[in-house]
Order: structure tokens, then sequence, then C-alpha cells
């Protein structure tokens, strides 16, 4: 197989992922359509890691399939995945707690998720620009060093009562859901052939098995040692993550790294981050209040000033142009619902376990709120397979509609059904089987419509897409329950809305993939 090293890629883009939830792994993206019907990872030989540019005819990577495997790197890979999904589960479980201990409204505290999601969707495509050549080394090691002192300032900021300081210690922890697409180019240049699909293979395994692991760990050791004690765990582990890559992750020779995009990347995180604290915090405000108007309308006009500024950049932070090119339309519009709904889910089920407030809530521990998130991981993973049987038996139209289906029943029976704990736990697994349904899919619908060169950037912006559903979702569903009045009115409320947008996604994605897939050879 082709082992060259790229050169300038447009853009990188992450295995599929999540945060609190990153069930949405995927496998790499591939270069060509499958030649086997049903196979989501298509040939071994035709892998392509999403965050590994495309080959360049310059410079060439020495021949990985005549190099004996280095020792304890695919273990070392498999940490680092894992730790940066036990990592990003210290959000949404710990929310409650937060609440209780800074003193803070559930909208305000649940930023602790939310910057973590938004620090994620703006650095992964920023990051990605060093998935290859000699700076991708440093970057993991940089990424870990940075998350590592988010963990401790986290930490920090408990005793000292300090909000402010544990919102921003948990954007530099949302920095490490950049590094998994570095983590699968480094295992695209260490390995050839079986080896390669394999370990591509395993690294998305343990991305969702931190994520399950991460939940009910955290939670545990929130509820043994308070918030203090989960923040540690997530710095102990960081730390050996980071011990084991300085020593056992290789460099990589070659070329110098495609050119970022930090006047784009700075330009959409203001303008997100406007609009999130003009939702999340226009029910306090008053939705007439001038701070919330003036955030709102900075957000709104940033975002269309900065889609402007891409549309013009010779060096995008994301290839706007290929968002409705069609077979990419259904998957980003999917995408982004996608990403608001799930994280709309993970949020109010936490919210529903935790609350103790007459008439509503489970009053449940922190430790059972963790553990109602288990079903979702392992169920993730159970959908996967389910979208391989689907797209061999049925075809490829059905796939995005049907996950969005499952997505929209798991929404619409939380809101009727959630007086006991194990109809909250049934509801996850019925939403972790469409979320493995649907995030699994997005890649094998998009690929076949997209020429070779710009797969990396086509799938790199369907990422954040789904990165900025996840920090709206993450906003906008506290903000939905105050905004209809709290308790379980607020709670249903918010639910029904959420559900609405499904339809959306499943209309859309009917409507907008009419065209048959193009052949391996229109495609390329």
């Amino acid at each position: 197989m082709d082992n060259r090293v790229a050169g300038q890629p447009p853009l990188v883009e992450q295995a599929s992922a999540s945060d609190p939830a990153p069930p949405l792994v995927e496998q790499a993206s591939v270069s060509e359509p499958s030649s086997r019907p049903g196979d989501l990872t298509a040939d071994p030989s035709l892998v392509e890691v999403r965050g590994a540019p495309a080959p360049s005819h310059e410079t060439l990577a020495p021949d990985s399939s005549d190099r004996p495997p280095r020792p304890y790197l695919l273990t070392t890979l498999a940490l680092l995945t894992t730790i940066t999904a036990i990592t990003s589960s210290l959000g949404a479980p710990l929310v409650p707690s937060v609440v209780e201990h800074f003193d803070v409204r559930l909208t305000t505290a649940q930023w602790s998720l939310t910057a973590a999601l938004l620090a994620g969707a703006v650095s992964t495509p920023v990051v990605g620009r060093f998935a290859s050549g000699r700076v991708r080394r440093p970057t993991i090691l940089a990424g870990l060093a940075t998350v590592l002192l988010g963990t401790v300032l986290a930490a920090a900021a408990v005793p000292l009562e300090s909000f402010a300081l544990l919102v921003a210690a948990r954007t530099l922890q949302g920095v490490g859901m950049s590094l998994v697409p570095l983590a699968m180019a480094v295992a695209r240049d260490e390995l050839a052939g079986e080896r390669q699909s394999r370990a591509i293979a395993w690294l998305s395994v343990t991305m969702v098995a931190g994520a399950g692991l991460g939940y009910p760990l955290t939670a545990l050791m929130a509820l043994l040692g308070g918030l203090v004690a989960a923040y540690a765990l997530g710095a102990v582990l960081t730390v050996i993550s980071l011990v084991l890559a300085l020593r056992f992750v290789p460099g990589a020779p070659g070329v110098e790294p495609a050119r970022v995009d930090w006047l784009g990347a700075a330009g959409l995180t203001v303008a997100m981050l406007a609009t999130l604290l003009a939702v999340s915090e226009g029910e306090v405000w008053g939705w007439g209040d001038p701070r919330t108007l003036g955030l709102g309308a900075v957000g709104l006009l940033g975002l269309v000033g900065w889609t402007a500024y891409t549309l013009r950049s010779r060096h995008p932070l994301v290839d706007l142009r290929l968002a409705t090119r069609p077979g990419i339309a259904a998957p980003n519009l999917v995408a982004v619902i996608a990403g608001v709904g799930m994280y709309s889910l993970l949020t109010l089920v936490v919210v529903l376990v935790r609350a103790d407030e007459p008439g509503f809530g489970l009053a449940e521990s922190v430790l059972a709120a963790g553990m109602v998130l288990v079903p979702y991981s392992l169920m993730s993973v159970l959908g996967n397979q389910l979208a391989r049987l689907v797209l061999a038996r049925v075809g490829r139209r059905t796939l995005l509609p049907a996950g969005s289906l499952m997505f929209m029943s798991a929404t619409l029976a939380l809101a009727v059904w959630h007086d006991h704990l194990w109809q909250a736990l049934a509801v996850m697994a019925l939403g972790g089987l469409g979320s493995g349904f649907t995030f699994s899919s997005l890649a094998v619908l998009m690929v076949p419509h997209v020429p070779a060169a710009e797969t990396g950037s086509a799938m790199a912006f369907n990422q954040v897409l789904r990165y900025l559903g996840f920090t709206t979702g993450s906003a906008v569903s506290v903000a939905l329950m105050a905004a209809y009045g709290g308790g379980e009115t607020g709670f249903q409320a918010a639910l029904f809305t959420i559900a609405g947008i499904w339809v959306v996604a499943i209309a859309g994605a009917l409507l907008l993939d009419r065209r048959p897939a193009p052949t391996a050879a229109a495609a390329g």
C-alpha cells in the first residue's frame, strides 16, 4: 500500500467520537467506496485516516510494511484515546455536583461541559493540521500537557470555589478531543496491511470503551472524594498517557505542517461563544435585555462574517464549499442535528436522575448518573454493527432516517416515561443504538460523493458540525427547560421540542438524498 507522507492537507478530521459520549466513533474514512456490500470499513488497502492528509508526491515516508512493529505502540495509542474519552467524561455526570458546590444555576453549571465541547470543536481542525510530519509527536505531547494542566486547574478550582477557573480548566481539557486523529495517523504510518486496519478499528473501540468506563468511574470518584477526586483521577490518567507517549510515540520525518487559519478559528470561537451565552443566559437576563440582544447580534453577525471570510480564504479552517454538494448535504444536516439531539438527551437524563424536586426527579446519586450513561455507550457499538447489516440487506438510503428515528423515539420515550431509573436506562440504550447507527453511517454515505483529494476536508467539516451540535445541545437543553418553567413541565416540553428537530433531520435525509451514488471511478 502507499505509505507516502502527506503534504499540505485542507484539514484533518477526527474519528467519530464524542465527548462525554464518544460512542460517535467511526472507522477511518476511505478514499474510495467499498467493493464489498455492507462493509463500512472498506478494503484495508484503501484505508485512509481522517486526519491523515492526502499523499504527496514530493516526500515519501519509510515503508511501514518492512518495519517491525514498535513495542507498546498500539498499547500507548489505545491508552491515549481511552484516557481522552475518560477525561472528556468529567463533564455531564458532574454538572449537578457543580451546581451544588459552586452554588450556581444549572444553566451556568452546564458551561463546565459546554466549554470543553466548544474547545474540542475549534481545536480539532486546528490541531488536525499537524497530523503528519515532524510536528506530529510534539503536538501530541503538547496536547496531553494541556489536558494535564486543565485537570490540575479543575481540581484546584474546587477548594478555591472559583467557577470561572473551573470553566477555563475544562476548556483546556477539551483540547484532548482533538488528539484522536493524530493517534490514528500514527497507526497509519507505523503499521501496514491487516495490522493497520485492526489497529484503527481497535482505537475506535477504545474510545467507546473509554467513555463507557469514564462515566461510572468519574462518578464513583466524585461520590467518594468529591469533585476534587474526580478531576485528580483525570490528572493521574493523563500523566500515565503522557509518560507513555514520551517513551513510545515515534517521531515522523517529512513535510512542514499545513498553514493554520488562526483568524478563522478565533472568529468561529467568538461567534459561537456569543451565541451560546445569549441562549443559556437569556432566561435569567431576560430575552429583551441589552446583554442578551447584544450577544445574540454579535453571534449571528459573527457567524455570517466567518462564513463569508472562510469562503474567500485560500487556506480555510474548513472547506464550506463542499457542504452542499449532492450526497454531502444530508449527512451534514443530520450531523449537526444529531449533535444537538444527542447532547440534549445526555444532559437532560442526568438532570432527571439527580433532580430532587416535588413531583420531579429520581433523587439518585452521582454514581447513578454516571451508570445511566453506560447503556448508551455499549449500545452504540451494537448500533454500528446493525448499520452494517442494514447497509448490506436494505441499502444506504435507510441509514440516516432510521438512525434519526431511533434517536427521536428515545427522546419522546424519556419525555413520557421518566418515573423510574430502569426507564432512564432503557431510553439511553435506545439512544445509544441510534447514536451508533447514525454516526457510523455518515462517513460511508459521504465518501462515494467526494473525490479522494477532498475526502479529508469534507469529513473534517462534518466533524466540526457534530462538535458544534454537541456544544449547542449542551447549552440549549437546560436553557429550554428553564424557559418552559423548569420541573417536570419544563423537562417534558424541552424534550418534545428536541424531538421536533429530529423530524427535520428525517425529512432532510430523505429529500436531500435523491441522487444515486456515483461510481468509484467518478468519485475519484
